[in-house]
C-alpha cells in the first residue's frame, strides 16, 4: 500500500462552525507537522521514515486532528502485528497503538478521545482481534482515557521507556 497524494483525506467529523477541530486521515504533507507535535509533546521521538512507513502501510488508522486554521493539533497512529493467541496456537492480528499526542493548548477538549474513537473504528478493517498499547505508569490522564474505552492493564513492562520508566501494557478485545 502506498501513500497517494491525489486522494483527499477522509474527514471523520463534519466541520461545523462550533467545532474546534476535525479528525481526518493523515497525508504525507502532514508528516512534518505531526513530527512537530510529537517533538513538543512527547519524550519519545521517531525518525521521519518511521512515520512514513506507518502512513504507507496503515494510512486508514493514522489520523490527525486539525484546528479551524488548518493546523495539526494532534495525531494518532497504529500498526497491525501478528501475534500468537493466548488461548490457542493460532496467530491473530492485534492493533497496536504506536503513538498519540495532542498539543498542550488543545488538551481536555475531547481531541484525544475523538482520535482514539475514530482510529479504533478505522483499524477494525484489518480484522484485528485485540487492541494493545503501552502507556507510561505515570500518565494518569491517558490511563483513565484508555480505561474509559475498555482497556485493561495486562502487565507492566519494566524500564520500557528510554528514561527507564515502566509502562503498563493495556489490552482490549474487539467486540
Amino acid at each position: 500500500m502506498t501513500t497517494n497524494k491525489e486522494i483527499k483525506p477522509d474527514a471523520f467529523s463534519t466541520p461545523k462552525i462550533d467545532l474546534e477541530f476535525i479528525i481526518r486521515r493523515c497525508t504525507i504533507e502532514d508528516l512534518d507537522n505531526v513530527i512537530e507535535v510529537n517533538e513538543k509533546e512527547l519524550p519519545e521521538d521517531y525518525p521521519y521514515f518511521f512515520y512514513k512507513s506507518i502512513l504507507d502501510d496503515f494510512s486508514e488508522c493514522f489520523l490527525v486532528a486539525q484546528n479551524r486554521k488548518g493546523e495539526i493539533i494532534g495525531y494518532i497512529m497504529w500498526r497491525v502485528e501478528k501475534s500468537p493467541s493466548i488461548n490457542s496456537l493460532k496467530f491473530i492480528n492485534k492493533g497496536h497503538l504506536v503513538s498519540i499526542a495532542v498539543s498542550e493548548v488543545y488538551r481536555r477538549r475531547g481531541v484525544a478521545q475523538a482520535l482514539l474513537s475514530n482510529s479504533m473504528t478505522a483499524i477494525k478493517k484489518y480484522k484485528i482481534k485485540q487492541y494493545v498499547l503501552e502507556v507510561r505508569v505515570s500518565n494518569y490522564t491517558a490511563i483513565r482515557l484508555y480505561e474509559k474505552f475498555g482497556y485493561k492493564i495486562e502487565s507492566i513492562k519494566q524500564n520500557y521507556y528510554r528514561d527507564g520508566e515502566n509502562a503498563y501494557y493495556m489490552i482490549r478485545d474487539t467486540k
